[in-house]
C-alpha cells in the first residue's frame, strides 16, 4: 500500500508539473489582451489575458462544482461573476488557444482602456445569459468595445429566429 501511495504522489505530482510546463509555455505566446478561448467537453469558455498567467473571465456561482466540470445549474444561471484567475487554475486540461477573431474587421480597443476595464471589473457581479451575456460576449466588449457586443447580439438574435422559422415550417 505504500508503494502506491509514493507512486500517486508521484504522477499526481507530475501531472500538475507538467500542466504548469504547458500553461507556461503557452502563456510565453500569450499577449496582454488576447481572447483565450477554452474548449470545454460540454461548452466553450472564454477569458481575457491580461499578463503574468493571469485571466479575467466571467463565471458562474455554480460553474464548477465537484470535479471542477460545467454543470447544467450553470446554464441556468442568470448571474455571474468578473474573476481574475491563474491560466492554468481556469483553463485546466482543457486544450485552448488565443482567438482574436475580429481583428481584422473591428480594431481593439487601446490595450491600456483593455487591461483598465478588465482590472475594474473584478468581483462584480454581472448579469448572465446562454445565449446573450456570457464569457465570450464579455471578453468581446472588453476588448472591442460595446459597439461589437450589439452586433454579435444581433447576429444571434438574426440567427435564432431564422431557425425558429426552419423549425416552424418543418
Amino acid at each position: 500500500m505504500g508503494g502506491t501511495s509514493r507512486y500517486s504522489t508521484f504522477c499526481s505530482s507530475f501531472s500538475r508539473s507538467l500542466n504548469l510546463f504547458v500553461a507556461s509555455h503557452c502563456s510565453d505566446e500569450l499577449k496582454p489582451g488576447d481572447l483565450i478561448e477554452i474548449f470545454r467537453s460540454s461548452c466553450q469558455h472564454w477569458a481575457m489575458y491580461i499578463g503574468n498567467r493571469k485571466v479575467v473571465h466571467l463565471a458562474t456561482d455554480c460553474e464548477h462544482l465537484g470535479d471542477g466540470n460545467p454543470n447544467t445549474l450553470a446554464i441556468l444561471s442568470d448571474r455571474a461573476y468578473v474573476r481574475k484567475d491563474w491560466l492554468e487554475d481556469v483553463v485546466r486540461k482543457d486544450r485552448y488557444r488565443v482567438n482574436n477573431k475580429h481583428d481584422e474587421t473591428h480594431p481593439p480597443l487601446p490595450l491600456a482602456k483593455i487591461l483598465w476595464q478588465s482590472e475594474e471589473l473584478v468581483g462584480k457581479e454581472m448579469p448572465y445569459s446562454l445565449t446573450s451575456q456570457n464569457s465570450e460576449h464579455f471578453v468581446m466588449k472588453l476588448r472591442y468595445g460595446p459597439e461589437m457586443n450589439e452586433q454579435v447580439n444581433s447576429k444571434l438574435g438574426y440567427l435564432m429566429v431564422n431557425l425558429t422559422q426552419v423549425g416552424l415550417n418543418s
